[in-house]
Formats: structure tokens, sequence, C-alpha cells
């Protein structure tokens, strides 16, 4: 029995490594030659390919960035303590991709898409490289409809359309994140996504607090590689927030990407390319940070119906130093973009916010993505707060000026009164519309300065409690009529009777 049964196993197995042929897999390794902050050299791994990902002892992750001929520069995307000289290091055959979809509202991410909050974990099937290439300039439509970023001066002077480029910049601490945290806030349709690049903590946290505060959160992702992440993490954060944002255009929503900042993106790529050995060009930088910049922005476009129809909206945000524009992130960041916001730090001394300077300021779109109702106040207002800086630096020196000069001064002080706006408030377009309509018909002129804070602020009250037709309007893109204009006007001049004086305050 015990011979019947030896007889039919050795069946089996002759059956069995008769129908068996083996392949054979060959498998790639390579050694840890040398390890720095941010960046490690590989020997080995002849087949690898520029841009894939590598992976260390550990769960160490790296893109393979130098291929020299007898080394791999590697830039690392976690912490190098626990790597050493000799260890392995593995082809995974795919480049750096990131983990997108609906899952992603309202949660706190790395550069990786690995959760930083203490929610559950993210259960996302679906991923895409965090470098793509822009979409073809045959699937790209016009920029025609506007982004309100609930900011008068901007939403009326400096417009931004959805699919628009357009730069922030300045020098630090004067409000530039304010600006575009700001824009999020107004948001009501559209989805956001900040992407935090060597920025502190703290600061992540403030801009958090603020978008919980106005419920704005589950419309918004936050990606963050802070000041200690490695600087690997740094580099393709940016990136991997626009391949995120790309996942809800091409399904035909509108996104917004804020961008903050590039100066610290540009850091971090430049302390990558001198550890890596790369010619150093202007200011240490390497000879392709303009098209690391330029192929990351070109991404933001508006799309045909065809091609899904959604959009990506880019914010970068940039620092300057000394007021210094024509410096190398900035002047690159500049020709990149489709328009520039410029923040003064002189109007931010003066307390006039947020501190933007219209003189320097450019939307290359302009009102083509504008409101039509603000089309008729948007010139004249413009052309007269002109003709006012220049008057009033002429004032200072003492000339007797004419009665049209000093109503032109008076108008652009009033001008300047309204324009500003506290941090966090948010306008709708029909509250700012009914404001500047009023201040270029003179309705404000008899209200003094002191006074023009509270005389709008009752303004927005009356005109959001009894002017909905009109706002209907305004919000649907229809020019208004003289019978809306008057109207608003009409409402504008109760508002304002009770503040207004005999004299010019």
């Amino acid at each position: 029995m015990l011979k019947g049964w030896l007889r039919d196993t050795e069946q089996v197995i002759d059956d069995v490594l008769h129908v068996h042929h083996p392949s054979f897999t060959p498998c790639e390794i390579g050694r840890l030659a040398h390890v720095e902050s941010g960046i490690a050299r590989v020997i080995g791994l002849p087949g690898v390919k520029a841009m894939e990902l590598l992976r260390f002892e550990g769960g160490v992750m790296g893109i393979a960035y130098n291929l020299d001929v007898d080394e791999i520069g590697v830039v690392l995307l976690g912490d190098s303590a626990p790597l050493r000289a000799g260890s392995e290091a593995h082809r995974t055959g795919r480049v750096v991709d990131v983990a997108v979809g609906q899952a992603l509202l309202g949660r706190i991410v790395n550069a990786l898409g690995r959760p930083l909050d203490e929610k559950d974990p993210l259960s996302l099937t679906e991923r895409l490289p965090v470098e793509r290439a822009a979409p073809a300039i045959m699937a790209r439509a016009p920029v025609t409809r506007p982004l309100q970023t609930g900011i008068k001066v901007i939403d009326a002077l400096i417009p931004i359309g959805r699919g628009q480029r357009q730069l922030i910049l300045g020098d630090r601490q004067i409000g530039k994140t304010a600006i575009a945290v700001s824009a999020m806030q107004s948001q009501q349709d559209v989805l956001c996504i900040y992407c935090a690049i060597g920025q502190r903590a703290s600061a992540v946290a403030r801009v958090i607090a603020a978008l919980s505060a106005q419920q704005a959160m589950a419309r918004c992702i936050i990606v963050v590689a802070d000041g200690d992440d490695p600087p690997g993490l740094q580099f393709i954060a940016p990136y991997a927030a626009t391949a995120m944002g790309e996942y809800f255009m091409h399904q035909g929503r509108d996104v917004l990407v804020i961008y903050d900042d590039l100066t610290r993106h540009a850091h971090a790529y430049r302390e990558l390319s001198l550890l890596l050995r790369r010619p150093p060009g202007r200011e240490a930088y390497p000879g392709d940070i303009f098209y690391i910049h330029s192929r990351l922005l070109e991404r933001a476009t508006q799309l045909k119906p065809e091609a899904g129809g959604g959009s990506l909206t880019a914010l970068p945000i940039v620092e300057t130093q000394a007021q210094n524009l024509s410096a190398y992130i900035p002047t690159n960041l500049i020709s990149i973009t489709d328009g520039q916001i410029y923040l003064s730090p002189g109007l931010f001394d003066k307390g006039e916010l947020p501190a933007v300077d219209v003189g320097k300021s450019v939307s290359r779109v302009g009102g083509k993505a504008q409101l039509k109702a603000y089309l008729d106040i948007a010139g004249e207002l413009r052309l007269g707060y002109t003709q006012f800086e220049e008057l009033e630096a002429f004032a200072r020196f003492g000339a007797r000026l004419d009665e049209e000069t000093r109503r032109i001064i008076e108008r652009g002080r009033r001008v300047r009164e309204v324009l500003k706006q506290n941090e966090g408030e948010i306008l709708t377009a029909c509250e700012q519309i009914a404001a500047l309509l009023a201040l270029n018909q003179g309705t404000f002129d008899a209200v003094p300065l002191v006074q023009i804070r509270r005389a709008e602020q009752a303004l927005h009250r009356l005109v959001s409690e009894q002017a909905a037709a009109e706002c209907r309007k305004i919000n649907a893109g229809t020019a208004l009529e003289a019978g809306d204009k008057a109207r608003l006007l009409d409402l504008a001049q109760s508002a304002l009777a009770e503040f207004q004086d005999d004299g010019s305050g």
C-alpha cells in the first residue's frame, strides 16, 4: 500500500514538472555609495530610467535624477538618517505618482499624498504622475469666466479669470498669503488646493484655521511640504498639488491652486542641484530653473467642452527682497504668468490694506474674464485713481491748486478709503459694484473721510437687503441697464445720507 502511494505521488510530481516552465525575471539591485542631506549616490542599476522611483531599505523612496556613467544621483523623498552606505536600492519601474480622488477634499496631505491630519486613512485607488504634459493648445479654450476673490481692488481693477495664471508678489509679511486665502474663502463652486512649500508649520496652521472658520475646508485640499521636510518633498509638492487639481479639472470641475511660495521651491531645487553637482548659473540657480516653473504653470488652463470643460487657475506666490522686481525668480515668473498682483511695502506701512499697487499690477486677461457690470465702472475708477496719485504727489510741494484739481484729490482720497478692506472680509460682486458705482458718481464726496468705512458698511447692508434683482443680474454676468444703476444709486444715497455733511471732510 505504501509503495502504491509513493508511486502515485511520484507520478503527480512528474506531471507537474513536465508542464511547468519556469521563467526568470531579472532583478536589479544597486548599492548606496554615498548619502547626504536630501540626496544619495547609487552604483549599479544599469537599466534605471530618468525620473524613475527607487526604493531603499526602511521604505525611503527617491527619484533617479542624475544618470551619470558611474553612478546615479538620487533625490530622496524621505529622511536620510536611516540610510547607510552599502545598503540596497531597488527599482520600482514607475515614476513618482500621487493618489487622487474625491476623498482628498477636506484633508491635509504631504507631497506623496499621505495624510497628515488625524482623520481616517485615505482609501484611493486612482493615481496620477506628479509630472504630466500640459494640455495641448487645441484642447484649450479662451479664459472668459471670472474668478471672484471677494477683494474690491482685485475684482474691479486686476480681474482674474478661471484658467488664468496670476502671480502674487511682494516683500515678506505684507499680505500675499492673506490675498490667496481670501480668494479661497470666497469660492462657492470652485475647488481649492493650497500648496505650502517650505513654510513654517505655524503659518500653515493659521491658513487652515482661517479656512475652517469660514467652513471652506470641505472644498479644499491642503498639500504641505514644510521647512522641516527634505528638499525633495518641497520640490515635488507643487507638481503633486497640480496633479490632484487636474483630476477634478478633467471631470469638468473648476479648480484654484495656490503655490505658497515658489521662491522657496526654487531654493529647494537650487539646494538639490548643487548637492548633485549640477553646474550653477545666475544666483547659483541651475540652468533649467525657468523650465521647472514654466512646465508647472503651463498646466493651468481652461479646457474646451469636448476636452472636459474644466479649468485650473494658478495663483503662484513669490517673495521679493527690498522691492526688487528684477531679481531672477520674480522676472522668470512674471514672464511665465498672465499678470501679477504687486504688494507695496510703502502702502502696507501706511495702513492701506490690501497693499496692492495698482500701477504695477496688471491682468493680461483683463475685462474679457470680468463680470460685465464691472466694465462700466473699472475704466473710470482706474483713470481717476491714477490721476489722483499724480496730483497728490504734486500737491505735496505746496502748489496752489484750482478747484477742479482739489475736487480730483478729494475724490481720490475717498477712492483710496473705499478700496481698503480688512483681512478676511469677503464682499460679493453686488456689494462691490454698488460701492464703486456710488464712488464714481460722487455719492461719497460729501462723506467725511473718517466716516467712509461706516458709510460703506451701511451701503453693503442695504444692498444685500433691497437689491436682490440687481444682484441676480450682476451674478449672471448681465450688464446693468440705466434703471438698475439708478436703483443702486438711490440705495447708496439713502444709506449714505446720515453720514454726509455740508463740508467735504
